[in-house]
């Protein structure tokens, strides 16, 4: 969207399920989305091109953050976990538990170590992420 003129820019179409979460890079060049399908993609905003498909979740994923550099990505999933991924390779890095119910927010520290999510158990879980490294 043209956030001044209220215009549509562009419309990017992959998902097979609802969209649940966008996060873009600082440069705003890039975004990844969430989506019911269980998946996230890697889209390039300015060509509206599908870069990638990310896939390791057992459920939706329902939200997703993005670090500061743009180099990593942390997806929350009703499956009780939170992946961490490098979004130029699409390689998982790791899998964080701890929750009792789907996770439906995150949020990472501005250095990308630390992060916070929500969940359907009440709780929020906090800790380091190393999502930065």
């Amino acid at each position: 969207w043209d956030i001044e003129s209220g215009k549509l820019i562009r419309t990017l179409e992959g998902h097979a399920g609802s969209v649940n979460a966008v996060a873009l890079t600082s440069d705003g060049r890039g975004a990844v989305s969430a989506s019911d399908d269980r998946t996230f993609k890697v889209w390039d905003i300015e060509s509206g091109k599908l870069i990638r498909t990310l896939e390791g979740h057992a459920d939706s994923v329902n939200a997703v953050a993005l670090t500061a550099d743009g180099r990593r990505a942390v997806s929350a999933s009703s499956d009780r976990t939170l992946k961490v991924w490098d979004i130029e390779s699409g390689k998982l890095i790791r899998t964080l538990g701890g929750h009792a119910g789907g996770i439906y927010a995150i949020a990472l520290t501005a250095d990308g170590r630390g992060a916070v999510s929500a969940s359907s158990d009440k709780t929020l879980n906090s800790g380091t992420s190393r999502a930065a490294n």
